[in-house]
């Protein structure tokens, strides 16, 4: 019996990706039009709303979902954010999502399965606050819920730790084998743990610490999924390369001596950041050699757009990440198709979600959740 879900905040549908050919798509929503395009070049554009979430109606939503997936905006929650958190505009979306829910329970639709994703300053955001938020929310609704931490490179060459919170109808039995009775790395981190210290009393009795086996070691490196000859952005020139390196400190000059001396082909990736040295402002370039790409971001401006720094002996040459790489990072084909413009599909692929990460999830947690509901559906159709 294939397992059905929604995906608000779908963007190019990497949720959809990640569940795979068991799971059947019954509705998505995102309000961004030129995600909207990328989602229906690969997904066709059956049961795809693009509009705000607000003006989504129930009569919109069809059948019951086994799964409800919410990777609500993440800009109000993070770090590097305004701090506004779950009363932001974008942030604040997580409260439509929510009403959305209780409209399906208010017609017995209520999906078994609530995932919802977002960056690490959701633990900590308001001094807990809004997690605490999260949790009764969930509560309201009438579901069990934990979370667990769970970074891109388990799997990808891409440093991303991002936290999952899933709850489960209260009427469900939970399969065995899918919680432990204490925090267990790598998915529940000291952050996490802090977090769920900081719950009231009622909520911590709500709570499940979630088990899934620890990922194989990943053997991919950045540099496997490098292109030689990008379509979408150029090599730089020699003296861009050379402001590069200008550009950068001695602690990561030495990172750049390093490879040099190695004799071999060296790839690693760089980020320009504001720091501040001696009492002023500097930008500077850090370069990274660990066959591990940073974070991706959305481009808010050049200095969050990742770069490449090719070194073999004494050559080196610097560009942009191209957009395929930035794809393959999240563990998309290279069937999928990515939007023309190069910041619309930066864009596109900084704020997805990884798909490997999703299918472990799906995989491990979800579909061993949903096997426990199959018998009981069929106990009532007899």
């Amino acid at each position: 019996m294939p397992r059905t879900f929604y995906e608000f905040f779908a963007g190019g549908g990497m949720v959809r990706a990640g569940l795979g050919e068991n799971w059947v798509c019954l509705f998505a929503n995102d309000f961004d039009r030129k995600k909207g395009e990328t989602y229906k070049r690969n997904w066709g554009q059956d049961h795809l709303i693009v509009d705000d979430i607000r003006n989504i109606s129930p009569e919109e939503m069809p059948g019951r979902p086994d799964l409800v997936w919410g990777s609500f905006p993440c800009q109000d929650l993070s770090l590097a954010g305004g701090g506004a958190g779950l009363k932001g505009d974008r942030s604040g979306t997580f409260w439509p999502f929510i009403s959305h829910i209780q409209a399906l329970r208010d017609e017995s639709r209520a999906p078994a399965i609530i995932a919802l994703e977002n960056v690490l300053g959701t633990l900590t955001s308001h001094g807990g606050a809004d997690f605490t938020a999260i949790c009764q929310a969930l509560t309201d609704l009438g579901y069990t819920y934990g979370a667990i931490v769970a970074d891109a490179a388990h799997f990808v060459p891409q440093s991303r730790p991002r936290l999952f919170v899933i709850g489960v109808r209260n009427d469900m039995s939970i399969a065995p084998l899918t919680t432990t009775d204490e925090p267990k790395a790598p998915w529940h981190t000291n952050g996490l743990k802090n977090a769920y210290n900081r719950l009231p009393h009622d909520l911590q009795k709500n709570w499940q610490w979630w088990k899934l086996p620890k990922p194989k070691k990943r053997t991919s490196k950045f540099a496997d999924l490098v292109e030689d000859n990008p379509a979408s952005t150029p090599w730089h020139k020699p003296a861009e390369t050379t402001l590069l390196l200008s550009m950068m400190s001695e602690v990561n000059l030495a990172k750049v001596e390093t490879a040099k001396a190695s004799g071999s082909k060296m790839v690693g990736t760089i980020y320009k950041r504001t720091r501040h040295e001696h009492g002023i402002k500097v930008q500077r370039a850090e370069v990274r050699f660990d066959e591990i790409a940073g974070c991706l971001r959305t481009p808010a401006g050049g200095s969050s757009r990742q770069l490449i720094m090719v070194v073999e002996g004494s050559k080196i040459r610097s560009r942009l990440i191209s957009t395929r790489e930035t794809a393959r990072l999240m563990g998309l084909p290279d069937t999928y198709e990515l939007p023309d413009r190069y910041n619309e599909a930066y864009h596109l692929t900084g704020d997805g979600v990884a798909v490997p990460v999703v299918r472990y999830i799906a995989q491990h947690l979800f579909e061993k959740l949903i096997n426990e509901i199959e018998p009981a559906k069929n106990r009532e159709q007899a």
